[in-house]
């Protein structure tokens, strides 16, 4: 490999891993849980991306000095207990940093949340999310309202969805948001999130449960609090 082709080869590597931050920052926002969930994300990246370059630089030179026809020739390496605490020091380091970053995202309510920790305050927004074969029901118990297919949810204001099963084992998932928690019979999980964006977003059934999987899907429409208002009004009367 020539030198030419060696600068090249880095050159792309570097230039295609530059390009992964900002498309992984301009993912965030739709919700506090999306919001943690790619914080941690581009954390995460802002660690790899150096050990990587480093990794495949170390590499690319090694391959390059010692290619076919190079009349130097590899060496044994030998013991080097300084180099060996620097590696091992330093893998520490990158594990405690991304052990210490996890657990404080992980640990926050809006991105892991239990039955205990989901206690909702006087102005968080209950919805009761019901799965049943092959469709979704949203209850409002404070607004006396009930709808099947689209969750409307105000922008700004925390919610916690009560996650159920009339029947089978599913999965309510809304990537867009961030947000996943599995539904079984006769039994509550909970979610919490606050919506931050404006929008609508697919909703999935993230657990085969059937002929009809594929097809139960739906939508999550945030609005403003004021449409929201008034959205409840219109299913109230």
């Amino acid at each position: 490999m020539s030198e030419t082709r060696t600068g090249l080869v880095a050159a792309f590597t570097l230039a295609g891993l530059s390009t992964l931050v900002p498309t992984v920052a301009a993912q965030s926002g739709s919700s506090t849980t999306d919001g943690l969930i790619w914080g941690l994300n581009i954390e995460l990246l802002a660690i790899a991306i150096p050990i990587t370059l480093l990794v495949e630089g170390i590499l690319i030179y090694t391959v390059w000095r010692y290619r076919a026809g190079n009349v130097e020739k590899a060496m044994p390496t030998r013991e080097n207990r300084r180099l060996e605490i620097t590696w091992t020091v330093a893998t520490a380091v990158v594990l405690l940093f991304v052990g210490v970053a996890s657990y404080g995202v992980l640990a926050q309510d809006h991105v892991t949340t239990t039955g205990q920790s989901a206690e909702a305050d006087g102005d968080t927004l209950e919805v009761q999310v019901v799965a049943e074969k092959y469709a979704w029901t949203f209850e409002y118990p404070e607004h006396n309202v009930t709808t099947g297919g689209t969750l409307v949810l105000p922008v700004d204001r925390e919610v916690r969805l009560n996650v159920t099963s009339k029947d089978w084992l599913h999965s309510f998932h809304v990537p867009g948001m961030g947000l996943k928690q599995d539904a079984f019979p006769e039994q509550a999980n909970y979610l919490v999130t606050e919506p931050t964006k404006t929008g609508k977003h697919q909703l999935y059934c993230a657990e085969f449960c059937g002929a009809g999987h594929s097809g139960m899907l739906g939508t999550v429409d945030v609005t403003s609090q004021a449409a929201f208002q008034d959205w409840l009004d219109e299913q109230s009367n």
